[in-house]
């Protein structure tokens, strides 16, 4: 996931909608909207979905209830990187509407595409870690301007998958990436 940086997002004046699907129960107790159900029955669907929802051209609406029907209540999304200079490593954390409205926007205006490269998924009982490697451009066929992992924790409720939380780090398109996290 790309992290929009804070004057960027504060510049950005981004009308959210107001959810306008039914809303089901999330496992933590709050509500989401009702999720397709292709797009939550397995790891690799419900990742799809959540990169597939972010990308699209300049001028394209993106389906934010699809990408709310992803999360639990309370689900938590946190860019981390080291501000150029610094030696000290920062992280956000944000709600699900605080991402759809710091960058929603920024992503519908200006086009952006991220998609996996590579994944390391490890599971027990009703939880998984997704290390899902992603790269990403502002145009289909452009030219790679970050790459990095999102660390994606989920949860299986017997029903269907939600993302819990995602933590990412992006590096430069040239930047190391260890091998076993490249490549599906």
């Amino acid at each position: 996931m790309r992290l929009i940086p804070i004057t960027a997002t504060l510049a950005i004046a981004a009308a959210v909608a107001v959810p306008s699907r039914a809303q089901v129960p999330t496992p933590t107790g709050g509500t989401a909207p009702t999720a397709n159900a292709a797009d939550v029955e397995s790891i690799d669907a419900i990742l799809g979905a959540l990169y597939d929802v972010i990308s699209g051209p300049a001028g394209q609406a993106r389906d934010w209830d699809r990408f709310r029907s992803l999360f639990v209540d309370g689900a938590k999304l946190s860019p981390t990187g080291q501000p150029e200079g610094s030696s000290t490593v920062r992280s956000r954390f944000m709600s699900v509407e605080d991402y759809v409205s710091g960058s929603g926007g920024f992503l519908e205006e200006r086009g952006f595409f991220e998609s996996e490269i590579g994944r390391v998924t490890e599971e027990f009982g009703a939880i998984a870690h997704a290390f899902s490697t992603y790269q990403s451009q502002w145009t289909p066929d452009g030219e790679v301007f970050q790459r990095g992992i999102n660390s994606i924790q989920l949860l299986w409720d017997h029903e269907r998958w939600w993302i819990v939380s995602i933590l990412w780090w992006g590096v430069g398109p040239d930047e190391e990436i260890p091998a076993k996290y490249v490549g599906k």
